[in-house]
């Protein structure tokens, strides 16, 4: 009898999930389509595209006139971090600096947009539940954030074999390949952002303002604000000893990852640059007896393992957040 009378509400549960996977499904569609045929996304896309292709033309020549050997080591690694005279960014700094743009551009009228419409009560009085389509919002913009990213970084990397002519090692896809994961992750993190933002304020202008600021903020004003509070508590003079200097770097260091532009910069700059050892201040006793050479893959990931955990947990938090605001908002017509 007590398993005849558990069959409905196991049949009752199997139906909801059923529901809200067709409604996830639906909105992830809608939102995929917009976006990909979107002015906003295509416009800030082929500005990425123009600006990243320039740096790698200009990092391509540049190690083309490379003297020596070890100038040619991880060649494939050197197209994303390698800048020109003529050009004084590299690969990796213009996705750093240009890619909080796609995110925020993305969600910033996620909700609000919606409403302005006049479209998000229509949508949620049918079979969609409210967690399908806030969820189906963030997984379509990942979604593309995806495809763009893979694309441009696959783009790079078969115009450096069209113009070296060497393929790349393991280790050097394995690290490109993580660093486009990581770069998807950290604009995730600027797209969970802004859809925070588009539930928070009315006016689409608003919270576009919004996420401007905190980029701006987390990407320029962030290290020097770390770095004042370090100095006002562990003060460094001509005289000071090596313990108040080294914790007034470890103090500044650690103040500036609350970013998550830091988190990302340190990084990708670990993952392209093998040589890398360390992300702190080191002392020269440190150094003594250490085997000069690049670390392998897993090593490097080992080094940056907090830094990725870091960017993951923000991006969560961010959506979570939303997630709740968005499930106890009252949505009327």
């Amino acid at each position: 009898m007590a398993k005849s009378a558990m069959l409905p509400k196991i049949n009752l549960v199997i139906s909801n999930l059923l529901d809200a996977n067709k409604g996830l499904k639906a909105v992830i569609k809608k939102e995929l389509a917009d976006h990909l045929s979107g002015k906003r996304f295509i416009i800030l896309s082929s500005l990425i595209v123009v600006t990243c292709l320039a740096a790698l033309y200009v990092a391509a020549s540049t190690i083309r006139t490379s003297v020596g050997q070890n100038e040619l080591d991880f060649v494939f690694l050197k197209l994303f971090t390698t800048s020109g005279s003529s050009l004084p960014f590299s690969f990796i700094s213009f996705v750093s600096f240009l890619g909080p743009l796609v995110g925020l551009t993305m969600g910033f009228d996620a909700i609000n947009g919606e409403r302005d419409r006049g479209t998000l009560s229509r949508i949620l009085s049918q079979p969609i539940y409210r967690d399908a389509f806030i969820n189906g919002k963030f997984i379509s913009g990942v979604i593309v954030l995806t495809i763009a990213i893979f694309g441009l970084g696959f783009l790079v990397a078969g115009l450096g074999l069209l113009f070296f002519g060497i393929p790349p090692s393991l280790s050097e896809v394995l690290r490109i390949i993580t660093y486009l994961i990581t770069s998807i992750i950290y604009i995730s993190f600027w797209l969970s952002l802004s859809i925070l933002f588009s539930l928070l304020f009315r006016q689409s202008s608003t919270s576009a303002l919004a996420g401007i600021a905190v980029w701006l903020f987390l990407a320029i004003f962030a290290g020097l604000l770390a770095g004042m509070v370090a100095d006002g508590i562990y003060p460094v003079t001509d005289s000071s000893d090596v313990d108040r200097i080294l914790a007034n770097s470890r103090l500044k260091q650690n103040l500036s990852r609350l970013s998550p532009s830091t988190l990302y910069d340190e990084a990708t700059t670990t993952l392209l640059n093998p040589t890398i050892r360390t992300l702190g201040p080191v002392l020269l006793q440190q150094t003594f007896g250490a085997i000069k050479g690049p670390l392998s893959f897993g090593q490097s990931l080992l080094l940056i393992w907090p830094q990725l955990i870091g960017l993951i947990a923000a991006t969560l938090i961010c959506f979570a957040i939303s997630y709740i605001i968005f499930m106890r908002q009252e949505i009327r017509a």
